[in-house]
């Protein structure tokens, strides 16, 4: 099998139209082609992350260069930080005029005395022999030295682009569209520059702006959501129409999925089961297709735990690895579950069936699990002829399971892609390997830590850990290695325990700046927040500590708050905790 990745830029033309957008293209063209008489306007091209929007303005794009008279240019907003996106967009409109079309427009505004010393220094420029970049940037220099000449930018704006806008050899009007993409991945600084750019300084007849965002992160509720009444109605008056662009057809996706697929040479390894499976589970989502395909050929040809496993498994992990990452995470955790967590979901999801339905006949099998559930965790059997406390009792349960499983039971897209993959005959020893073969967080197995020796800089008085005592607890140490490797590079010293006595005997001897300790140590659910609040009621530690673990439940995090301690579920949030705890010590 020949494999090769999919890029995840956007199209470039109507021959890279895999998802048939172009005549969503055509009508947009037309539209804004049409509307010239109208402009100034700006159009929003909304959709969510991954759905297109940069593929659907290339096609319009691509479009409207095919039409007389039409003239576009490319602004990415994410390229800019604050201030700069207001220069930035406006020097690109100016970039798109002609030099003679600049001197006109420079003449007219040399009549208004105010900036007559600005211009005429300009008009040197645009007479002599510079580039067009050259008189750009002295005739923004010139607009925007004080406030009063800000104040007539947009009448100098105005006429410039009514000049070039009259000055064609063409029946109609010459039309400028300006494409702005990605604002939603801005800054509110930049995104609020990029805004007054449009609605303060270019809203001029001439000019038409196609915008690419996501505006629910724009709204009250996003990105936004600290503004002002009179910002938010600022910010209500920038767009005059919206096209939301629409999910795929599901026959469209499949096909897509197909054409991906045949790209990145998988077709047949594929087959199409699963190429209706990632149709179906990947919501419809363009991007997260390709993120798919290209993580299930890397897989596939890289990764040896797969070697013995179905084609199909390794499907229904990517999913839920892309889909569901803090699930993933749970599943690969090694910190002594009795089951691993997709069976531990099934059994909960069953239970809780039974529970919220207290005065209604349970289906036939469900209540012995529902009963074994509850047992698990040291919990009292439901009481058939007392159902009030059943409400109670789940109520009790889930502070006892993994964050994030009740709001999971309510995902029908979730519960089919557990059941699908608890189907398969090969999931026991499937998700055993992954547990054996990957580091304790694989999901994020280091993510934000830093690499040995990187933090220390020319300079540095001394490495972000240097001289910090450690003390990490955990009945299986190898799981940490990495971690504790990366400390003490940067100068920690880390002490190893892998029970209690071993611990409080360095606790005795050493003066401990932070202690890491797991929560589960072989069928002691508890024993790491056990042993922590010993200590801290007999006073023999009252510094800083972290539980690191995959698994949090709502129980664990009550636990650990009440002890004064910091639960890290990632390799970033464990290293911000010991910076936090060596800011403390180094006081």
């Amino acid at each position: 099998m020949e494999f090769s990745l999919l890029n995840d830029e956007p199209v470039a033309g109507p021959g890279d139209d895999l998802l048939g957008t172009g005549r969503a293209a055509r009508e947009l063209a037309k539209l804004l082609h049409d509307s010239r008489a109208a402009t100034p306007l700006t159009l929003a091209v909304d959709a969510g992350w991954g759905m297109g929007k940069s593929s659907l303005m290339r096609l319009v794009d691509a479009e409207l260069q095919a039409r007389e008279g039409v003239h576009t240019v490319w602004y990415n907003a994410w390229t800019s930080t604050g201030a700069d996106a207001l220069e930035g967009l406006i020097k690109s409109v100016l970039m798109r005029f002609d030099r003679r079309a600049l001197r006109r427009a420079l003449h007219r505004v040399s009549e208004q005395r105010a900036l007559i010393g600005a211009v005429r220094a300009a008009l040197t420029l645009v007479a002599g022999p510079l580039g067009i970049a050259a008189v750009v940037d002295r005739l923004w220099r010139d607009l925007s030295v004080d406030a009063r000449s800000r104040n007539a930018m947009r009448d100098t704006l105005c006429q410039l682009t009514t000049d070039w806008a009259e000055s064609t050899p063409y029946d109609t009007r010459r039309l400028l569209v300006v494409f702005v993409d990605d604002l939603d991945r801005c800054s509110e600084e930049t995104v609020l520059a990029v805004c007054e750019a449009v609605k303060v300084y270019l809203d001029v007849p001439g000019l038409a702006f196609v915008i690419g965002c996501d505006r629910s992160a724009l709204g009250p509720s996003g990105l936004l959501r600290d503004l002002s009444p009179a910002g938010s109605a600022f910010m209500e008056k920038i767009f005059q129409t919206s096209y939301r662009v629409p999910v795929p057809a599901a026959a469209e996706v499949r096909a897509y999925v197909d054409r991906c697929a045949e790209r990145s040479g998988i077709q047949d390894l594929l087959g199409d089961h699963l190429a209706e499976l990632i149709a179906l589970r990947s919501a419809r989502n363009p991007r997260r297709i390709k993120r798919l395909i290209n993580g299930f050929g890397l897989e596939c040809a890289l990764n040896p735990v797969w070697e013995s496993f179905s084609s199909e498994a390794v499907i229904r992990v990517l999913l839920l690895q892309q889909l569901y990452p803090e699930f993933y995470r749970v599943l690969l955790a090694r910190d002594g579950a009795d089951v691993h967590a997709a069976r531990e979901f099934l059994r909960y999801r069953t239970a809780r069936r039974v529970l919220s339905q207290p005065f209604a006949q349970p289906a036939e099998g469900t209540w012995p699990v529902a009963v074994s559930c509850l047992l698990a965790y040291d919990l009292v059997a439901p009481e058939p002829d007392r159902p009030e406390d059943w409400g109670t009792l789940l109520a009790r349960l889930e502070e006892h399971l993994p964050t994030g499983f009740p709001e999971l039971a309510l995902d029908p897209n979730f519960v089919r892609l557990i059941e699908e993959l608890m189907a398969l005959t090969e999931v026991e020893d499937m998700v055993g390997q992954l547990q054996r073969g990957a580091p304790r967080l694989a999901a994020d197995p280091v993510d934000g830590a830093p690499e040995p020796g990187s933090a220390v800089q020319p300079g540095s008085v001394r490495p972000p850990h240097a001289g910090m005592q450690i003390l990490w607890i955990d009945d299986h140490p190898e799981r940490n290695t990495q971690f504790v490797e990366l400390l003490e590079a940067q100068g920690a010293r880390v002490w190893v325990a892998t029970d209690r006595d071993r611990a409080e005997h360095v606790l005795d001897a050493t003066l401990i700046d932070l202690l890491v300790s797991d929560v589960q140590r072989g069928l002691d659910r508890e024993a790491g927040l056990t042993d922590l609040g010993r200590w801290r009621e007999s006073g023999r530690y009252r510094g800083p500590a972290v539980f690191f673990t995959s698994r949090t439940t709502p129980n664990r995090e009550a636990r650990a708050a009440a002890l004064d301690a910091k639960v890290a579920t990632s390799g970033a949030l464990l290293f911000r905790y010991a910076e936090e705890a060596y800011e403390v010590s180094a006081s």
